[in-house]
């Protein structure tokens, strides 16, 4: 569901914006190219986020040894 806000750009951004979105083949307007823009951002926070918990949990004793005890699990035949 997509919702009307109304936000202050400085008029270079602006004017920048107007010129990618017009190149924009996907969103050829300001809401479509913006929209685009912050989707691809949301996208590579939530993988940066995901590759840090991953290292993390790579780094913590405690969650590898339950890991190496489910993998025993997992090759027990069960289906």
């Amino acid at each position: 569901m997509a919702k009307k806000v109304t936000i202050t750009l400085d008029e270079d951004i602006l004017a920048f914006i107007d010129k990618q979105a017009a190149n924009n083949g996907d969103a050829p307007n300001r809401s479509g190219y913006i929209n685009d823009i912050l989707s691809q951002h949301r996208r590579a926070v939530l993988k940066a986020e995901m590759i840090a918990a991953l290292i993390e949990d790579a780094s913590d004793p405690e969650y590898q040894e339950e890991i190496a005890l489910w993998d025993c699990v997992g090759g027990d035949g069960i289906d």
